[in-house]
Order: structure tokens, then C-alpha cells, then sequence
């Protein structure tokens, strides 16, 4: 499998933990948060298109709102294949952090 690139990561982590509100703004929002930078609804959105391409995430369409126009949000979840990318990386990024010498004894983290 090929591996999810970074904001692939973070968008699908963050559908992952917002489960059944995850959507457009929330997702920007959770990522933003989690990043400690301010992503663009564009920047979010790109990665989004490129996921559910890949069929990593499925997308349904909530009742419409009278707030936004009559306009319905449209919520993201993640496949099975969506989950086995997850913990794909994941298995990545133990395997590389496992065993290394600490990087924050130099740091004061």
C-alpha cells in the first residue's frame, strides 16, 4: 500500500476523531488546532478530494439547514481501506521513532 502523504494524514486522523461531525469546517478546524497552524479551507479540501479518490473516505450529505441557504453539509467517514492507511502509517512511525535516542532531552520538551 502506498503511503498516505503528511496532510493526508491529518485530515483522515482528524475524521477519524470527529467520527460522525466530520465535516468541511469541523475537519479545518480539528486540523488547525492539532497543528498549530492555520489551514485554509482549500488546503483541507485538496486532500479531502484526493482521499475519497483513493476511496479512503466515502462521503454522505446531512438534512439541509436553513442557516446555510437550505444547502446540506456533507460529512466524511472513513473506509476500511481509509483505517488499514491509517494504521499503515502509524506502523511506519513506530518503527522509525522505536529504539532512537530521545531528540527532547536538548530541547527541555
Amino acid at each position: 500500500m502506498k503511503l498516505l502523504s503528511r496532510s493526508e494524514e491529518v485530515v483522515l486522523l482528524s475524521i477519524w476523531r470527529l467520527q460522525d461531525a466530520a465535516y468541511g469546517v469541523a475537519i479545518r478546524e480539528q486540523v488547525s488546532r492539532a497543528t498549530g497552524q492555520d489551514w485554509s479551507i482549500g488546503a483541507v479540501y485538496a486532500p479531502l478530494h484526493r482521499l475519497e479518490k483513493k476511496g479512503f473516505v466515502q462521503t454522505r450529505k446531512g438534512e439541509p439547514v436553513s442557516k446555510r441557504g437550505g444547502r446540506s453539509k456533507v460529512y466524511y467517514h472513513l473506509t476500511p481501506i481509509g483505517k488499514q492507511a491509517l494504521l499503515a502509517v502509524k506502523h511506519v512511525h513506530e518503527t522509525l521513532w522505536s529504539g532512537i535516542p530521545a531528540l527532547d532531552s536538548d530541547f527541555g520538551f
